[in-house]
């Protein structure tokens, strides 16, 4: 591990600015930037999850803006029809033939706002999207970029004119990640920006921090990131537990463990560092499963949320030493 070591030191400077970017604009929810920062650089989707104005829309097209990317964005309706999203195919006159009109889908980065206000047709549009990084239209595959990556955003307390994600679709997201509401210091310097007129920043005025090439370039590490075998041993603890627990009805897939695998990976590589620790793991592992589990009827009467079980399940785990 020690002889081919990983020289980090201008991406940690580039992620380090892009961070500090961030925090001019947004105030607060560091932990919350660093999980999507981790899902974007594991080459994963990321659905993030809150109640309306905590800034989900402000975060998913602040980061769009400084990764040097085209970027969409799709607001979900319950209107919307599956044209509507990936394109549709028009006859062309002149040639006698039908030519193909790409849909707001066909970016590198795509914003899809409050994703379970449209119905499940809409939704399935984004299936092999998500997977393959292709969709099919009229017979004909196109292929996505390599740097592909939906963030969607969703509102969990509205349910008026909604469709629940089925999880299938659910376990294509790399993460799920929960935005709080600020701390009261937080909300307050929300008030001070805003009186001072510092915190209308334009959005076309952010500079790009990190261009397309150089966050594939660093997506292309994460397969020389040291993992210790314990620690592979710890992610399918952590995965086996969620099968055996009786709050849990539906335990995470193996899909669950690769998922943890590759974020704990990103992670460390967000941190600058080239092996994974258990604290890597850990800060990653509610995120990558809280979207994967279903809980038993009682324990949802009881208050529990998928959420607040990873974590208490995950603190029951002996840490590797």
């Amino acid at each position: 591990m020690s002889e081919n070591r990983l020289d980090l030191t201008f991406f940690s400077a580039k992620i380090a600015e892009l961070k500090k970017q961030i925090a001019s604009v947004l105030v607060g929810q560091e932990q919350i930037v660093d999980l999507v920062l981790t899902a974007i650089l594991g080459n994963g989707h990321v659905l993030i999850e809150g109640v309306p104005g905590v800034a989900k829309t402000l975060l998913a097209r602040l980061i769009s803006k400084l990764i040097d990317a085209d970027f969409s964005r799709i607001q979900f309706t319950p209107d919307l029809m599956p044209s509507d999203v990936l394109g549709t195919t028009v006859f062309n006159m002149q040639t006698g033939g039908f030519d193909f009109h790409r849909g707001p889908a066909f970016a590198d980065i795509v914003l899809v706002d409050e994703i379970n206000r449209a119905p499940a047709k809409t939704q399935a549009a984004l299936f092999e999207v998500m997977e393959e990084r292709q969709a099919s239209i009229d017979g004909v595959t196109y292929p996505m970029g390599e740097l592909y990556t939906i963030l969607a955003t969703q509102n969990p307390v509205e349910q008026e004119g909604t469709y629940k994600l089925p999880e299938a679709q659910l376990d294509r997201f790399l993460m799920k990640i929960t935005m709080g509401y600020p701390s009261a210091e937080e909300e307050l310097e929300v008030l001070e920006r805003h009186q001072a007129n510092a915190s209308l920043v334009k959005l076309d005025e952010v500079v790009p921090v990190l261009s397309k090439s150089e966050l594939l370039e660093l997506r292309s590490l994460l397969g020389q990131v040291f993992v210790d075998r314990t620690l592979l041993q710890y992610i399918v603890q952590i995965v086996q537990r969620t099968r055996t627990v009786k709050t849990i009805y539906l335990g995470a897939s193996p899909r669950a463990s690769v998922c943890m695998l590759q974020a704990s990976k990103a992670y460390a590589l967000l941190q600058g560092r080239d092996f994974v620790t258990p604290e890597d793991i850990k800060f990653v592992a509610p995120s990558v499963l809280q979207h994967r589990l279903i809980l038993t009827a009682e324990a949802e009467m009881e208050g529990y949320t998928p959420l607040k079980i990873t974590q208490r399940l995950i603190d029951q785990i002996e840490i590797p030493q």
